[in-house]
């Protein structure tokens, strides 16, 4: 099944994982509500500074923070931007983004879709 793929990677203060655990929750049932087949988010465990790329540069990781690394499933880019438009006018997500108190840093956000290229 060819699957279209968000991902991101986001600097993540370690004193807000909580925080930002919270807030991942409400996003990722507001997307699987809209149709989103999937919503995973993951925090670094084994991930090294490179000597040119990694992670943590890729952020610009600073001291006492961590990295998340998640993604969305969709069936296509169709059904993705579908979901994204419907989700972005929900008056749960409008709360969520428009908080003054963000648990990460937006500006060090990387995110960008994808179309599945191999699946086993």
């Amino acid at each position: 099944m060819a699957l279209y793929v968000d991902g991101f990677i986001v600097p993540v203060p370690k004193k807000n994982l909580a925080a930002y655990r919270a807030m991942a929750k409400k996003v990722g049932k507001i997307w699987m509500e809209y149709g989103a087949l999937s919503y995973v988010e993951c925090v670094a465990d084994d991930v090294k500074v490179g000597k040119r790329t990694s992670f943590p540069r890729s952020v610009k990781l600073k001291p006492g923070e961590t990295v998340v690394f998640a993604w969305v499933t969709y069936k296509s880019r169709v059904a993705r931007d579908r979901v994204m438009a419907e989700s972005m006018k929900d008056k749960r997500s409008l709360a969520i983004m428009n908080s003054k108190s963000m648990p990460f840093d937006g500006k060090r956000m990387i995110f960008g879709g994808f179309k599945s290229f191999i699946e086993l």
